[in-house]
């Protein structure tokens, strides 16, 4: 392997990490401070690739704007689905057991699955990336590399130190913490701990699907999409500990590296590599990398 393949496969696993990242971060928000096992999360990446698609034709005649317009108004219809999924569905599972969790997010699944297909169909379809993001940068005097992936990366990058400022910083970061450790105190000092978890379902259903809207130019939209997204993003938040930002971020970074040079050093193993890491990982440190907070 020479230097410019080398750094081709190091940009390839820092962008698929931090994309990895943009789903986990959401589903730790969920899973860590919520106590809410999410399986409908993939979903939520499948419905913003297909948002990405099937909004951009609505959007261009009647607001005349592009991707990003797109991208813009799929985040405030995917931040009003999970507001309105959390009043209804979710907020009567935190009191319950797991496999009621479990059931409900599964049903989930399904329904967005058959309304994805009746709505949309079962055709794998493409998106196109903005004409100024379609070019390469040259790497070497015969390889080149998307901007588009390039673009990817910085936004995920921005999104992460979004989430710090957010979560470390601001009145509201102190309360969803507050409420991770303690939600009856939070409750007892006049926070509504119910606004506040609608608040954070819904930041994390649009964590999703931002991802799914700026993967669908790399990864094409199809049926079912969210299912490998789901378990990957699953072993981030295992890895990097529930309910911890900062340790999905590392996990994420952790997994892309693994899953991009197994497939071209290993590949015969490459499809289980990333689940040895966490078999090792969690030998090393069964709580995760690092704890919630």
């Amino acid at each position: 392997m020479d230097l410019a393949t080398f750094l081709i496969q190091c940009l390839n696993a820092v962008q698929y990490g931090l994309l990895l990242f943009l789903v986990a971060s959401g589903l730790t928000l969920i899973f860590g401070i919520m106590g809410v096992i999410n399986l409908a999360h993939g979903s939520f990446y499948m419905i913003g690739a297909y948002m990405a698609y099937a909004l951009a034709p609505a959007v261009e005649q009647w607001l005349g704007g592009g991707f990003f317009t797109v991208m813009a108004v799929g985040i405030v219809l995917s931040v009003l689905l999970g507001y309105v999924l959390e009043w209804v569905f979710i907020s009567y599972l935190y009191e319950r057991e797991h496999l009621q969790q479990v059931l409900m997010t599964y049903g989930l699944i399904l329904v967005f699955e058959e309304l994805r297909s009746i709505i949309v169909g079962d055709d794998v379809h493409g998106v196109q990336p903005p004409a100024w993001l379609s070019g390469s940068i040259p790497l070497g005097e015969v390889m080149t590399y998307p901007v588009y992936r390039l673009f990817i990366s910085a936004v995920c990058v921005a999104v992460a130190l979004a989430m710090w400022a957010v979560l470390a910083r601001t009145r509201l970061g102190m309360r969803i913490r507050a409420g991770a450790s303690n939600r009856d105190m939070v409750r007892a000092m006049g926070v509504d701990i119910r606004l506040l978890y609608r608040v954070v379902f819904a930041v994390g259903v649009a964590l999703a699907a931002l991802a799914g809207m700026i993967a669908a130019p790399v990864s094409s939209v199809y049926p079912g999409m969210g299912s490998s997204v789901l378990i990957i993003c699953f072993v981030v938040v295992v890895i990097g500990g529930i309910g911890s930002i900062k340790g999905a971020l590392i996990a994420a970074l952790l997994v892309g590296f693994v899953d991009t040079f197994g497939k071209v050093l290993v590949p015969g193993i490459a499809g289980v590599s990333v689940y040895l890491l966490m078999a090792v990982m969690l030998l090393w440190k069964p709580e995760g990398l690092f704890k919630a907070g």
